[in-house]
């Protein structure tokens, strides 16, 4: 009797093994489809703009979201500067996890610091594109899937192409296009490079910070990515993109 008990669990255990690896097995096939997908189609939205929409209706306050996709050509590069030169100054030359600021990061919070986090432009796609909010093992753990995903399968310039396009700048507000029109009233295509570097500015808080009514720290933040800029050389620097990167395990 004991014997046939034991057996049925091993029974029971191996269907159940089973069925795991048939879901992992898809998500995995689903997944690298879904990226591979969108690698040339624009996203329809993003996790977080529904994420947004959803708790919006939650606190009884319903917000509309605001999104227009514009290409690569139709953005400034001044934007696109701004932005590397704010969020990710080595961008071009990474494989999705700039270890050196995740080791500084950690090191800053095993100190007892405020939370630092240490997220790439291509983490902040990954978990935008496909994520819910949060701090979980689990959410963490698939936001590198999806990194090493659109690292692997979108050159530098798509994926900085669908972040500007992506990015949250207000409540409901999502994309350059949408950003410009809500801040300056102007579009995305118009965007003086102060205005761009307003926008980049207030990308670490972009519901509490505001590019059109910048405090004094933003303003000074927004002087900073000017001057960075200028360092990075400019939309010469755009011209790294796509070329040779660095090894992720290369400082």
């Amino acid at each position: 009797m004991a014997r046939s008990f034991g057996r049925a669990k091993l029974t029971m255990l191996g269907t159940l093994l089973h069925h795991i690896r048939r879901v992992l097995m898809w998500f995995v096939i689903g997944s690298v489809a879904l990226v591979l997908v969108l690698r040339w189609v624009p996203p329809p939205g993003t996790a977080l703009m529904v994420e947004r929409k959803v708790q919006s209706w939650l606190d009884g306050q319903p917000i509309d979201l605001q999104r227009t996709w514009r290409p690569w050509s139709s953005l400034p590069d001044d934007l696109k500067v701004a932005v590397i030169a704010g969020e990710d100054q080595k961008f071009p030359f990474h494989w999705g996890f700039d270890l050196q600021a995740i080791r500084a990061a950690f090191s800053h919070n095993e100190q007892g610091g405020a939370l630092r986090g240490a997220s790439t432009l291509s983490q902040q796609v990954s978990k935008n594109m496909f994520l819910w909010s949060g701090r979980s093992y689990l959410r963490k753990g698939l936001e590198a899937w999806f990194t090493v995903l659109i690292e692997v399968l979108w050159p530098k310039q798509r994926i900085l192409e669908v972040y500007l396009n992506s990015a949250e700048w207000d409540d409901g507000v999502f994309g350059a296009e949408a950003a410009a029109q809500h801040h300056f009233h102007t579009s995305a295509t118009n965007l003086s490079r102060q205005q761009a570097s307003l926008l980049a500015a207030v990308l670490p808080a972009p519901r509490e910070w505001s590019a059109a009514r910048p405090s004094p720290y933003v303003l000074r933040r927004a002087a900073w990515i000017r001057q960075q800029m200028g360092q990075l050389g400019g939309a010469d620097y755009l011209n790294n993109l796509n070329k040779a990167r660095a090894l992720p395990w290369a400082d």
